[in-house]
């Protein structure tokens, strides 16, 4: 073994790879850890990403060996790759959620443009990544999580704390979840004023057994309205999600609802295109523009955010929706699945972002 080769060496070859979405270097970020040197040769060290989900996992992993291979005596280089998920900023004026890292509210401007599905996905993709992740569905006057989730049958249970009744979330798919479903019979409609309204969304952000999470996803009704204001004014949030549909009148309703967060301090993560193409299933090589096309984009570059991602409009997609599996997890392989934990993935890499500059 040369006389060069030390941990110090190797951590000083490190130095110069960064983070590609952070741009700043690893060994700095104290993202090398454990260097060690074993006979004949051989480095290994221990790659602390900041988030499960991290999108260029890969890619980082490829240019710390290349690095450490230029030290002259490498002959392998071995690199565990753990994650340890940042803790969003504090604000003095909201209260976080005693265990929770990062609050990421799902949002859209109208109905009907697959906002939850959305969110269950991206939830579960996280999961899939090795996140501990919980859902809320704020979606109170229609809660849909549940059936999306698998849980339609499952009833909330209430646990004794030290602050009083404490709900504890129902689980499946690698996801906790707290949905109004749980509360109310199948068919009961929920017929409140604005204050009720905020009362439950509170109790669901501070009286939930939620333990500790890298992310709480938030399926937040359509619009601007009460369940947004609460939520926005009671938690620090990571930021937001917008999604929609490529035609104009989804778009419409998209800009007010980002503005929204933009105006009460929420960092805009980025637009989601749902429902950006159809797949028929008989012909998977072709697609149609049903909803229009490129409209998310365009006001992705017209507002200056991201565009995170486009979801294309496959009947499975409904189908896992319908019968409690989500596609990533029902369709792994298919366009809609690979294009939701690709968004997951883009979520993760800004929440980390926000959370470390």
């Amino acid at each position: 073994m040369a006389q060069s080769l030390t941990p110090a060496a190797v951590l000083e070859v490190l130095r110069p790879v960064q983070d590609p979405e952070l741009r700043q270097s690893l060994v700095e970020l104290n993202m090398i850890r454990n260097v060690a040197i074993a006979d004949g040769g051989r480095v290994n060290f221990t790659l602390v990403l900041t988030t499960p989900a991290c999108p260029l996992r890969e890619f980082i992993v490829e240019a710390c060996q290349q690095a450490v291979k230029t030290l002259p005596g490498v002959t392998e280089v071995s690199v565990d790759v753990t994650a340890e998920t940042p803790q969003q900023k504090a604000l003095p004026d909201r209260q976080g959620i005693t265990g929770v890292k990062n609050i990421v509210a799902v949002s859209s401007g109208k109905g009907g443009v697959g906002k939850s599905t959305v969110a269950v996905n991206i939830a579960v993709a996280l999961a899939q990544s090795g996140a501990k992740v919980g859902l809320l569905d704020a979606d109170i006057y229609g809660p849909n999580a549940p059936t999306m989730l698998g849980l339609a049958q499952a009833k909330v249970m209430v646990q004794q704390g030290a602050q009083g009744e404490v709900l504890e979330p129902s689980f499946n798919h690698g996801v906790q979840l707290v949905s109004m479903g749980f509360l109310i019979d199948k068919d009961q409609p929920v017929i409140w004023r604005g204050p009720m309204l905020n009362g439950i969304i509170r109790q669901f952000l501070y009286q939930v057994a939620w333990g500790e999470l890298d992310y709480l996803i938030v399926d937040l009704p359509p619009g601007t309205g009460d369940a947004q204001l609460t939520l926005v004014q009671a938690v620090p949030m990571a930021g937001a999600v917008i999604v929609t549909t490529p035609q104009d009148v989804a778009l419409l309703d998209a800009r007010k609802g980002l503005k929204m967060f933009q105006q009460m301090g929420v960092p805009v993560l980025g637009i989601v295109e749902n429902m950006s193409y159809f797949i028929p299933p008989d012909q998977p090589d072709k697609q149609y523009d049903i909803f229009g096309s490129g409209g998310g984009e365009k006001t992705a570059k017209e507002l200056q955010v991201p565009l995170l991602g486009c979801v294309p409009l496959e009947i499975s997609l409904r189908q896992g929706g319908d019968r409690g599996v989500p596609i990533v997890v029902g369709e792994p392989d298919s366009a809609s699945a690979k294009a939701l934990v690709a968004i997951a993935q883009q979520v993760a890499a800004k929440v980390s972002i926000a959370a470390l500059t």
